[in-house]
């Protein structure tokens, strides 16, 4: 059968391979986001509504790490997907719609996994295909096993072109053992690559054979095929642009759950803008406010003083010396008028008028967003 790296080739030389790092699913992380997605599923499904008051911003992006989880692995019930919205200012609310998203590529009609023909000449070439045919810097391997190479990715091309979509040199550079193209779906370019397995081996069945690779596997994701008994490179080119077709449909849904995120980030920013705005100019009136009752209180404080000073003098009138009464009447006279004017209560207060907060004025009131935009943080 067709299989990975971590299966040795039958009847092959034994290798001293390095520990085969663990399935992406069998990660902590993984497992932890499973559980969580899982909950979530549960909770959607008794709840309706699931609602995440005032996240903070590794709240949002976990959160919205445990729904694509659950969108890539087939966790969503059947007929039914997981859709995120905002919810008062700041908050998320998760539910279940009905049917597909409505812009899902998984819904394209194709034939993955299907039969794909191979050519059986080297003739009538797409022209990606033909100009790797001519690099002789590429594919540097046994005439008839590069002759099969070009005729596999031959086939692959046509079948791409045949399903509307597009196929270009590739742009990921090769060791000279390989060559391959780019398959274009969606927007999204994969590069297969053709390469002899074992170049150096001496038995001539194991050096006969080929390798066909998908750059860029994520996760535990197939990337690589080789011929086996059960099935040749011929029959798995149908499971290979499947595999490509299923990766745009996941970076389609991921792009545009990127989007949704970006949009989500950007109302709950402009939210919490809108609050530090508020919270900000709430402050320039406090200060106002502030410093007219330290006036008020520094003007009842004087005025108090002057009423006690203008009894000292009347006491004194007629025993003390007249140049001092007249001195301490003349100060009784400045420190009242001084009184007056400290004293906001003079006049009839009004509506102070505010300006427009700094950015180091919002940013203690953000919760941590940044004052100049959604896409940076801030220092809290």
């Amino acid at each position: 059968m067709i299989d990975d790296d971590s299966v040795v080739a039958d009847g092959g030389e034994q290798k001293k391979l390095a520990q085969p790092r663990s399935p992406y699913s069998e990660r902590p992380v993984a497992r932890a986001r499973r559980k969580k997605a899982e909950e979530l599923i549960e909770r959607l499904v008794t709840e309706g509504r699931v609602r995440i008051s005032e996240p903070d911003h590794d709240e949002v992006a976990e959160w919205r790490r445990v729904v694509n989880y659950a969108k890539r692995h087939g966790m969503e019930p059947a007929g039914r997907r997981i859709e995120k919205v905002p919810y008062g200012g700041p908050g998320l609310e998760l539910f279940l719609a009905d049917g597909p998203h409505p812009n899902a590529r998984s819904q394209r009609p194709k034939a993955a996994g299907g039969p794909i023909p191979v050519p059986a000449r080297l003739g009538n070439l797409h022209p990606v295909v033909a100009k790797l045919k001519d690099d002789e810097s590429r594919l540097a391997m046994p005439p008839a096993l590069r002759r099969r190479s070009l005729l596999l990715l031959q086939g692959l091309a046509a079948e791409a072109v045949r399903r509307g979509y597009e196929v270009w040199k590739a742009r990921s550079a090769f060791h000279p053992r390989e060559g391959g193209v780019d398959v274009t779906v969606d927007g999204f370019a994969y590069t297969v690559s053709a390469r002899q397995e074992f170049p150096e081996s001496t038995n001539p069945e194991r050096s006969a054979r080929l390798v066909l690779e998908l750059a860029h596997g994520l996760g535990d994701r197939p990337g690589r095929w080789r011929d086996r008994k059960s099935r040749t490179l011929e029959e798995a080119l149908g499971v290979i642009l499947g595999e490509i077709e299923t990766r745009a449909a996941e970076d389609t849904q991921r792009g545009q759950d990127e989007q949704q995120a970006k949009a989500e980030r950007e109302v709950r920013w402009e939210t919490a803008l809108a609050v530090a705005k508020q919270q900000a100019v709430r402050e320039q009136l406090a200060h106002v406010l502030g410093e007219e009752a330290r006036g008020w209180q520094e003007a009842a404080a004087l005025n108090a003083y002057c009423m006690a000073l203008e009894r000292r003098i009347q006491e004194l009138d007629g025993t003390a010396d007249e140049p001092a009464l007249d001195s301490a009447r003349r100060w009784l006279e400045w420190a009242r008028a001084y009184a007056e004017a400290v004293d906001p209560l003079t006049g009839l207060p009004g509506m102070p008028r505010t300006r427009e907060p700094t950015p180091e004025e919002l940013e203690p009131h953000l919760r941590g967003w940044s004052p100049y935009g959604p896409e940076r943080r801030g220092r809290g």
